[in-house]
């Protein structure tokens, strides 16, 4: 069985097209539930019309099933709460970004 880890740091390969960085220092992935050999993801865009949704989505997916033990995966799209750099990106995105608090 794959770790909750291990799945993330599978999905740490999946970059925005947009922003070029990763979904995770992004903060997209709002949760990643294992349970044996399938995956709930939840995930979020950087804004609602985004024009990658679906590539996004589909890569997400993709790279979950590459984690070790994942036979399945499903991935969730919320806008609940909405993505906020600030809030949601890790320290080095928001360098990147250019947001210093």
């Amino acid at each position: 069985m794959a770790s909750q880890e291990e799945v993330i740091e599978a999905l740490s390969g999946v970059i925005d097209p947009e922003m070029k960085l990763s979904v995770t220092d992004l903060g997209l992935i709002y949760s990643v539930k294992v349970d044996d050999s399938h995956v709930e993801i939840d995930m979020t865009l950087t804004s609602p019309g985004c024009p990658v949704a679906p590539e996004l989505m589909a890569a997400v997916h993709r790279s979950a099933l590459d984690a070790k033990g994942i036979e399945s995966a499903h991935v969730n799209l919320t806008f609940s709460p909405p993505w906020d750099p600030k809030l949601h990106a890790s320290e080095d995105a928001k360098f990147e970004m250019g947001i210093f608090d």
